[in-house]
């Protein structure tokens, strides 16, 4: 009887430290996941901490908005999260309830969750599912009104909006033959990069399609725009690039921050104006290549690809990084350089990650002090060395 009290008591201090970590979680994502750690997501920053798997880190993240309201969203089950934070409810317990909450409308989900919390005390996940299904029922016998059209589907339609956030949203459809050749493509590059890459399918497929985009871009078939190979122009003062506050143009009406405009001015087409006082052009030099081909070349032969620990993406998917950035008086040379590709350039940029080059030439990184105290150097040991190599 002792140890199975014992056992109890434990669950229970378990269960409310997972219910606090749930509220800590909200709270940084309220204040800005990006801003306090360089992550892009609090599940990313999460994963990390708690060494899980990424699906298990959205989760836990997914479950806690749902349960504590932050500045920008109210929660969905606030009863459940004052309950989850004594301890008296299992994670797949709570699971349950949101599940039910959530499909109630929303002017009947507060008397909805009390029943499911008084009924959860006593039964078991299935009979609190049940009786979130009978509640259901009773306010919406009728259930969803089925959709009887079929649209039509054109044959190649795509629609690509900036949004005031500055995301862009994408949307089409496509013919079978072209939906199988993008679906191929993106496959392709979506690929996980290690057994450490714990993206979810739409971050991979997303990352993917920025790849293609990249790739596009720097065909040399690729069309002409007045002359000139298609790209994309950011403008930022020397002073807002070399301290990363600040704001850059991108392109004709986006906005950037001058930490953004860091990354990209990494491995660019530089062009130094001078302007006036009313922002008119007064001298304007000539556009050059930070980093030249043959270095670019000796890049390839060094990394084999993105030299951040578990990436296996191939050189062609990768860019230069300056690891003292040349607007500081960093040296464009190969003692200076790594290769990165987009995702792990922009983690290195944003985060407590930094990358040195070893005394045997070669990068070697070292982790944030939240994630190794230590800070042990790590490498990436998944590409290859040339077969001549000494």
């Amino acid at each position: 009887m002792a140890l199975a009290d014992r056992v109890v008591s434990l669950l229970t201090v378990v269960r409310s430290a997972e219910a606090e970590i749930g509220a800590l979680l909200v709270e940084i994502e309220s204040r800005g996941v990006q801003e306090l750690f360089g992550y892009r997501t609090t599940a990313r920053l999460y994963e990390h901490l708690a060494d899980v798997p990424h699906a298990a880190a959205r989760r836990t993240v997914a479950r806690a908005q749902a349960l504590y309201s932050s500045d920008a969203t109210p929660a969905l089950a606030p009863a459940t999260g004052a309950a989850a934070v004594t301890g008296s409810l299992s994670t797949p317990m709570i699971d349950t309830i949101i599940d039910a909450v959530s499909r109630i409308p929303a002017t009947h989900r507060d008397t909805a969750e009390a029943d499911l919390l008084t009924f959860a005390a006593e039964g078991g996940h299935k009979q609190v599912a049940a009786l979130g299904a009978r509640i259901l029922a009773h306010l919406d016998p009728d259930g969803v009104e089925p959709d009887d059209t079929e649209p039509a589907t054109p044959t190649r339609e795509l629609s690509l909006r900036r949004k005031r956030t500055g995301t862009w949203e994408l949307s089409g459809r496509f013919d079978d033959e072209t939906g199988t050749r993008a679906s191929a493509l993106l496959d392709a590059l979506a690929e996980r990069r290690g057994a450490d890459d714990l993206r979810s399918p739409q971050e991979r497929y997303g990352d993917a399609f920025s790849d293609a985009v990249d790739l596009a871009l720097n065909s040399p078939e690729l069309p002409t725009q007045a002359g000139e190979r298609a790209h994309v122009m950011v403008a930022v003062s020397l002073s807002d690039l070399k301290s990363g506050l600040g704001h850059a143009t991108l392109g004709d009406t986006g906005l950037i921050t001058a930490a953004e405009a860091r990354l990209h001015a990494c491995d660019c087409k530089l062009i130094p104006a001078v302007l006036g006082t009313h922002s008119e052009p007064l001298d304007l030099g000539r556009a050059r290549r930070l980093i030249s081909p043959g270095l670019r070349r000796a890049l390839f032969l060094r990394d084999r690809g993105c030299a951040f620990p578990g990436c296996h993406r191939p050189p062609r998917h990768c860019q230069g990084h300056h690891i003292r950035h040349w607007a500081e008086g960093g040296p464009t040379d190969l003692a200076n350089l790594v290769l990165l590709c987009g995702h792990h350039h922009r983690l290195l940029h944003r985060s407590g990650w930094q990358v040195r080059i070893a005394t045997d030439g070669h990068p070697e990184f070292l982790p944030p002090r939240f994630l190794d105290k230590r800070r042990k150097p790590r490498r990436n040991n998944i590409h290859q060395p040339l077969p001549f190599a000494a």
